[in-house]
């Protein structure tokens, strides 16, 4: 099969001929549709990522048809699924009480085993996946896996946002985008920070009730002002100190932060805990979200509740990953990336 693999940091993935994937004994070979350019390969492309080395091939935001099932498989050959891109164990502790995207024997293609931007992509634990509807397109899809369901689970699940209250969330990329559409459709008010005026502009376009320009003035001060004292909730989508900080320093009194921005580096930041303490904040980690919660959000995407067609961009090659993980490297253009051609 054709991947696209990491051969040296920071420079183009190479485009190889490699052996195809071995089926699972408890999973599936998809051929794959369509997988997502995510800022999280972006850390592994640029050496960031322990569990990417020379050899790897991204990409865990995926979805595709089965080709191949093994014998302890819940899904048969011809099956259209998308997946989570954590693939919980489904026997652990933490699977059997519905939080498989915590669970400790995970496995996460793209980051220790082969991922999505291939032509194939062997799967296991497959109860994880999830049938794709037929209403929705495999470039739709592919953001699935990770940027709006980790978005969904974050205003759900940890900060419980609730209509009318002000969501701010900082960076509009895949994540930020995928927040704005669906606070709004929880009937939240919604601020979005960026450093780039074309993304500001287009969430405008896309409902955003307010935005504000990171490079031009105060963010926390701002968001206060046009809050009337404060967001109750903020999302960091970027995984930095200097937005982590401002996400913070813009609540309201009781208010919750999400950290959905994966740190880049060693982690460590230096965070307002005087912000923290004096206003009581809640501060709460995200990651991903278990795939039991995926027929609810795929319902309210097929009655059109949320329309998640401004995520995707354009469609590219596979040979055109490498172009989009470089971008990353600055400020990025508004939308996604997916690559639904496998075959250059």
């Amino acid at each position: 099969m054709l991947a696209a693999v990491v051969r040296n940091f920071n420079e183009d993935l190479s485009i190889e001929t490699v052996p195809d994937p071995v089926c699972p004994d408890n999973g599936v070979v998809l051929q794959v549709a369509a997988c997502g350019v995510c800022r999280s390969d972006y850390h592994g492309w640029t050496g960031e990522h322990p569990k990417v080395h020379n050899g790897s091939i991204l990409g865990h935001e995926y979805c595709g048809t089965v080709v191949d099932a093994g014998p302890l498989a819940q899904h048969k050959i011809g099956d259209r699924l998308i997946a989570p891109f954590i693939l919980g164990c489904g026997s652990c502790a933490a699977c059997r009480t519905g939080v498989s995207n915590t669970c400790a024997q995970q496995i996460v293609p793209g980051f220790g085993a082969p991922g999505a931007y291939a032509e194939f992509v062997a799967v296991p634990y497959d109860h994880n996946l999830v049938h794709l509807p037929d209403s929705i397109s495999p470039a739709l899809a592919a953001g699935l896996g990770c940027r709006v369901t980790t978005a969904w689970h974050a205003l759900t699940d940890r900060a419980d946002v609730k209509a009318g209250e002000w969501v701010a969330v900082h960076g509009t990329g895949g994540i930020g985008l995928s927040v704005l559409l669906l606070a709004k459709m929880l009937g939240a008010q919604v601020v979005v920070v960026d450093i780039v005026e074309e993304k500001l502009e287009h969430a405008r376009q896309h409902g955003a009730d307010a935005t504000v320009n990171a490079a031009k003035v105060d963010v926390a001060t701002a968001i206060r002002d046009i809050t009337g004292g404060g967001a109750q909730v903020s999302i960091e989508a970027l995984g930095i100190e200097a937005t982590t900080n401002a996400s913070v320093e813009c609540l309201a009194i009781l208010g919750r932060h999400v950290q959905v921005g994966m740190p880049s580096g060693s982690g460590q930041m230096q965070v307002n805990m005087r912000a923290i303490y004096t206003k009581q904040l809640a501060f709460f980690g995200t990651r991903g979200m278990p795939s039991w919660k995926y027929p609810r959000l795929l319902g309210m995407i097929e009655r059109g509740d949320v329309d998640i067609r401004p995520m995707v961009a354009r469609e590219i090659p596979l040979s055109g990953a490498s172009a989009e993980l470089r971008a990353m490297n600055g400020p990025t253009s508004p939308g996604t990336a997916v690559i639904t051609d496998f075959l250059r």
